[in-house]
């Protein structure tokens, strides 16, 4: 059985009541508190995560920066890849994602709460004017989750090249940067059926503007993807 299926049918007493209050939430965000649409998400990625035979163990929750402002950087391995982040992290966030994950159901219900960023990278005036407005909302204050590879790894516990246009929010905004390394979360949704599987989120050491300053979008890609690399081999099995 599939595990989305299986999610879904072991926690099947509380879906319609979760979907409903999120299709709510997503057609009046603004009627409502970022941490009480946050909430709930979280509320449906933990059930889950519990009702998917997942095993999420979490690390380094004390590296979430105490003042908020800050920049998610994390390898990407699938759509639980979010899933768990949030489920690690009680802080809210948005994040920017490819415009192609607004069209899923679901997807596009996250995206409106979080008053998250849909990005075509094939469309470089409309990418530059996200990376703008990413980088007036991390000055304002507001949490940001990226993945820079731009596409999921296939590589499983290995990472692909980081985008160094990613970055430009980070310079601009002069914002901390958390490194997160997510290892085997490519296994939830890739391996047919639902045996149990143990994931790992870690969040790292952020990197402070003292730390990055002076440096290029590409010296910076270099240094956060070096140290992801880094705990992905120290602490995956393959």
């Amino acid at each position: 059985m599939n595990r989305i299926v299986y999610m879904v049918l072991k926690k099947f007493g509380k879906v319609p009541g979760a979907w409903f209050k999120l299709l709510n939430y997503a057609k009046n965000t603004d009627k409502y508190p970022q941490l009480e649409k946050y909430q709930h998400i979280r509320y449906i990625f933990k059930e889950a995560i519990d009702g998917g035979n997942i095993d999420l163990e979490i690390y380094g929750t004390e590296n979430i920066p105490i003042k908020d402002g800050f920049m998610m950087i994390s390898n990407h391995q699938g759509l639980f890849d979010i899933m768990a982040i949030a489920a690690g992290c009680e802080r809210p966030w948005r994040a920017v994602l490819k415009k192609e994950l607004y069209d899923i159901p679901f997807m596009k219900q996250i995206v409106d709460c979080t008053h998250s960023y849909p990005m075509d990278r094939e469309d470089l005036r409309q990418s530059m004017k996200v990376i703008q407005a990413v980088t007036k909302d991390l000055q304002n204050g507001d949490n940001f989750l990226i993945f820079p590879e731009g596409t999921r790894s296939k590589l499983g516990n290995k990472t692909i090249d980081f985008h160094s246009g990613t970055f430009k929010c980070a310079t601009k905004s002069k914002c901390d940067i958390l490194p997160i390394a997510l290892i085997d979360c490519y296994k939830v949704l890739d391996q047919k059926g639902h045996k149990p599987v143990k994931v790992q989120l870690h969040y790292l050491k952020p990197i402070t503007f003292d730390e990055y300053e002076g440096m290029n979008t590409t010296e910076l890609a270099n240094l956060v993807r070096s140290r992801i690399d880094a705990t992905l081999e120290q602490y995956s099995e393959e």
